[in-house]
């Protein structure tokens, strides 16, 4: 690749400031129905309104993708910026301070450039691809932890909407099957929360279920900036086609995959 998707980390972080502003002086005001048990709130479109007008402004000719208005933009570029206002809208509007915004730059299906910021944490973590992890100025690592049995790690949420019965027994028997097997299992309610934090050693694996490009893509290079290993559910290279978002040490990639194997096989007799 090219110098230029990494110079565009700048424009991330000033779009990562407006974001952080609106939401630390909003309130959530009206929710709107997303689909069962699904929702967004005035400030989620706030911000991605506020962030695609920057983005326009500044990245004319790169698509954008949102969660709230989808996607807009010429779309035959090779670059994507990937956008999510407001990360874990269910634990914003409770007031739980787990929550942030979420940017990426997707170049050919994998991210280079990723900011998130978590205003009520006041922390902000970026990457860029061949340049390190950060919180701040201050360079992260992933964590060392080489035995499942002393890792910490975070499950996404449970499935709602259509299918949710079916793709929660296979997140029912995850949990089941790593509460037998490691330290102790997390859910914060926020994938972008689970990437940074992984990155940060915080967590030491993080295992979502799912991969929409707007709650991952930051967190996958900022993850894989800080050392950890990021995979689909089949121990693939994650990209944004994948199904899942498994992000962990290298020490604990076998080990979780041969997790997932079993759950994948018994979801399927």
């Amino acid at each position: 690749m090219t110098d230029a998707p990494a110079a565009l980390l700048p424009v991330a972080l000033k779009a990562a400031e407006i974001a952080s502003d609106l939401v630390r002086t909003r309130v959530p005001g009206l929710l709107t129905a997303k689909g069962d048990r699904d929702m967004a709130s005035e400030v989620d479109y706030a911000v991605e309104r506020a962030v695609r007008d920057y983005l326009k402004e500044r990245t004319p000719d790169i698509a954008i993708l949102g969660e709230e208005e989808g996607i807009t933009g010429d779309t035959t570029g090779e670059l994507l910026w990937a956008i999510d206002p407001v990360d874990g809208t269910a634990n914003f509007v409770r007031n739980i301070p787990l929550c942030g915004f979420s940017i990426g730059l997707i170049q050919r299906g994998r991210p280079v450039v990723g900011v998130i910021d978590l205003p009520f944490l006041g922390t902000r973590y970026h990457a860029a691809q061949h340049t390190g992890a950060y919180l701040g100025d201050r360079r992260i690592q992933a964590s060392m932890t080489t035995n499942l049995k002393d890792a910490i790690v975070a499950i996404g949420d449970y499935a709602v909407g259509e299918g949710a019965e079916a793709k929660n027994r296979q997140r029912i028997a995850l949990t089941e099957r790593l509460a037998a097997n490691v330290q102790r299992i997390r859910m914060l309610g926020s994938a972008a929360i689970d990437l940074a934090w992984v990155a940060e050693g915080r967590l030491d694996a993080s295992i979502t279920l799912s991969n929409k490009p707007w709650d991952t893509a930051a967190g996958v290079i900022i993850a894989r900036e800080a050392g950890a290993k990021v995979t689909d559910q089949d121990g693939s290279d994650h990209t944004f086609k994948s199904t899942a978002t498994i992000a962990s040490s290298d020490q604990l990639v076998h080990g979780l995959a041969a997790i997932l194997g079993i759950i994948a096989q018994h979801c399927q007799d």
